[in-house]
């Protein structure tokens, strides 16, 4: 099925009726002027000729207000150009209806008073007396023909018809007559005499001749040759010799050149004057209306031209208003048709090369943007995968954006905060504020670009990052901001404490276990010789000399064996466990001992099996709950709640193992250094102990965390993955070592 465009049905029904108005219009504009011309015919079509201007000027009517209506209706919704054009019309139609108004006034004045001038009575009275004195010569001139006549029939009476042939001429040149003729039975000629050699033919006697004839015995009249030449024709009877024959004379007498046209002229005149005198009122009626219809017809087709020329005026203006609009709303592939070879079209070219332009410049800045873009995904997807934290700051001091490694050091979650102030962002966070207090205090002392390693102290302890601060590009004074990157090197500083104390303890251990055997073997040897001799002065204090020896030689063969403990490398033997089970089975070794503190387990259910090595973690156990047992001591109310937990945290499973007794808590001065080798709070500890628990957590991929208050009690929280995926690559290929080793065995 054809789809028809409405809007192009609409405009050819438009110029249809437009052009239809028009030509009625001017018909009937062309009509009316020839009528005016042509009074005989105005009365007979004056209705048609009125239907038809009627009608032209109701088309014209009905365009205008169809497009008044159309202007109004893009007035009122703010169309582009609509005021504009709306003005332009304004001042066209003002341009012509003042000029047409006035001279429209003037005219029907000047009509009225024209057409009253034409019929003066003193121009009346004289044609009357010009018509009058023509009439009065002309029958004076008609009175001596029709005598002369007579006095030719007396002299024809006696004369036969044969005769009268000859005698014709001579008379007709003695009365100066233009022709003479003597008809007999009304029309049949019988002889005729004609100054014109031409002249074959007489004129016939008429109907009203005979008439006149025969009533008054003569006929006298005015006749117009086709020549324009004007003749006195006269008739009058001639007695016939038989009785009953009627015979007549007829004379044709010529007027002067100037006395018949002047004569039928005046006669005219006066006739045409008497119909207008008679018409004057609907002659003037006549001339107001056509020129109404022509004023209205030519101020309906001004408005029209107002409306159309405006519209054309306006089009350009309209097309770049719309092409603006098009481009403020992001259209850049807008482009405006040639106009002409004027300011307008030189506006419409520059627009197109200005929009030609702007789409060029935004195509390369949206090139620029995905680039910008690209490097900038780039860049948040490595500072998402550093290690290494970074904050960057406006130069107001807020924040404009910090990665994921920024928030895990500084325990602060810093998404969708950008654009807070800092002193917002420490609040009840106490190493946040150290952190930002180090910061704002070089910056007081206008120090942009900076270096430093920061102790960050806390209740979960102490912590040490190393920050360093530079300045944007712009420099803060004036726009840039400032990046800090920093790193916790806490693990790395006690791996490397670490590392120190575990070549001390392995140098310590070979060089003490060297003197050790033949310390204790020579102590030995004496105590078997000398005891069983009956001659040694005192049994008893050698019995205790050598048990002294002895004893004091083990303690130090179990401090070599922790030292040995402490610094050998890492050979595990993984196996998948019930951690829950390995629990149970270690605390059992501590329930339903007098004067203990009570043992709770508050274990979740349906742990998932954990892959370690199950003789170190029972080590791991063994320690941490022996700690919190003997902190307690013998306090009467002290408990020591063993718990287990699954937590999940970034798609990764961690089972979190807890011991929390409620004695009196780590001094503050230990705190920091709980974990270094030979720290301890005990009389006759090493100090060994969380040092090892704490390798022995890292090497399972794990970590350890204390929290302790004096007098509240101290939380031990020792976090395992399900999986070895949290070791690193050497700790698992010995784990797989050892679980190989142990499989195949």
């Amino acid at each position: 099925m054809v789809q028809v465009d409405t809007k192009v049905v609409r405009r050819r029904i438009t110029t249809v009726a437009i052009f239809a108005a028009l030509a009625l219009a001017f018909g009937g504009l062309v009509l009316l002027g020839e009528l005016t011309r042509n009074t005989e015919e105005f009365g007979r079509l004056y209705q048609a000729i009125l239907l038809v201007n009627t009608l032209g000027a109701a088309l014209l009517v009905i365009i205008i207000g169809v497009n008044l209506v159309r202007s109004f209706r893009d007035y009122r919704s703010n169309a582009p150009g609509a005021r504009l054009k709306m003005r332009l019309v304004n001042a066209f139609v003002v341009l012509v209806i003042a000029p047409v108004a006035v001279v429209y006034l003037y005219s029907i004045q000047f009509l009225n008073e024209g057409i009253d001038s034409w019929f003066d009575i003193r121009v009346e009275q004289g044609l009357g007396d010009a018509l009058e004195l023509s009439r009065t010569a002309l029958d004076m001139r008609m009175r001596d023909n029709i005598g002369r006549t007579r006095q030719l029939a007396d002299n024809l009476i006696s004369v036969a018809d044969g005769d009268i042939y000859q005698l014709l001429p001579r008379l007709r040149v003695n009365v100066d007559a233009q022709e003479l003729t003597v008809f007999s039975g009304g029309s049949r000629i019988i002889a005729t005499s004609s100054a014109n050699p031409m002249d074959t033919m007489p004129l016939l006697p008429t109907e009203e001749m005979l008439l006149s004839l025969r009533r008054n015995n003569f006929f006298v009249g005015l006749e117009i040759r086709p020549d324009d030449r004007y003749l006195v024709r006269t008739a009058v009877l001639l007695p016939g010799r038989s009785r009953g024959r009627l015979r007549i004379l007829q004379a044709l007498y010529p007027l002067g050149k100037r006395m018949g046209p002047l004569a039928g002229s005046v006669e005219e005149t006066v006739t045409r004057y008497s119909e207008l005198s008679f018409l004057r009122e609907p002659l003037k009626s006549s001339f107001i209306l056509s020129l109404s219809i022509i004023v209205l017809v030519s101020l309906l087709i001004a408005v029209y031209g107002a409306f159309f020329f405006a519209r054309r005026l306006v089009a350009p203006v309209q097309s770049l208003i719309a092409g603006t609009r098009a481009v403020a709303q992001g259209d850049f592939d807008t482009r405006l048709p040639s106009a002409k070879r004027d300011e307008i079209g030189f506006l419409v070219d520059s627009f197109n090369d200005m929009i030609e332009r702007l789409d060029t410049a935004r195509s390369d800045a949206r090139r620029s943007k995905a680039q910008v873009e690209n490097e900038r995904a780039s860049l948040e997807a490595i500072l998402a995968r550093l290690s290494t934290g970074v904050i960057a700051l406006e130069k107001n001091l807020t924040l404009r954006t910090a990665n994921e490694a920024a928030g895990k050091i500084l325990d602060l979650d810093f998404r969708n905060r950008e654009g807070e102030q800092i002193e917002h962002l420490v609040e009840g966070n106490i190493s946040v504020k150290q952190f930002f207090g180090v910061l704002t205090g070089h910056l007081d002392n206008n120090e942009f670009e900076w270096r430093e390693q920061i102790v960050l102290k806390s209740e979960s302890g102490r912590r040490v990052l190393v920050c360093a601060c530079t300045a944007l590009p712009g420099s803060y004074r004036s726009r840039g901001g400032l990046v800090v990157v920093f790193d916790d090197i806490t693990e790395l500083l006690q791996t490397q404490r670490d590392a120190a104390w575990g070549e001390v303890a392995r140098r310590l251990a070979h060089e003490i276990k060297n003197p050790l055997t033949p310390i204790q073997l020579s102590a030995e040897r004496i105590r078997r010789k000398y005891l069983g001799e009956e001659q040694l002065p005192s049994p008893e204090f050698l019995e205790r000399a050598t048990h002294t020896i002895v004893q004091q030689v083990e303690a130090m063969r179990d401090m070599v064996n922790a030292f040995s403990e402490y610094a050998r490398a890492p050979e595990m033997n993984l196996i998948d466990i019930n951690l829950n089970l390995l629990i149970r089975q270690v605390t059992e070794l501590y329930l339903g001992q007098k004067n203990q503190p009570t043992v709770l387990l508050d274990l979740e259910e349906n742990l998932p099996d954990i892959s370690v090595d199950a003789v170190r973690i029972r080590q791991v156990l063994h320690n941490v709950i022996r700690n919190a047992l003997e902190a307690l001591g013998e306090q009467e109310d002290g408990q020591v709640i063993v718990a287990t937990r699954l937590v999940k945290t970034d798609s990764v499973q961690h089972i979190e193992i807890t011991v929390d007794d409620n004695g009196p808590g780590l001094p503050p001065e230990y705190r920091e250094e709980i974990f270094d080798p030979y720290v301890t709070t005990k009389v006759k500890g090493t100090g060994l102990g969380l040092a090892i628990v704490k390798k022995l957590v890292e090497e399972h991929g794990g970590e350890v965390i204390i929290y302790s208050e004096a007098g509240e009690g101290t939380h031990v929280k020792i976090v395992l993955p399900v999986s070895n995926t949290g070791m690193s690559d050497s700790e698992k290929e010995m784990s797989g070592e050892s679980v190989g080793r142990r499989k195949s065995a």
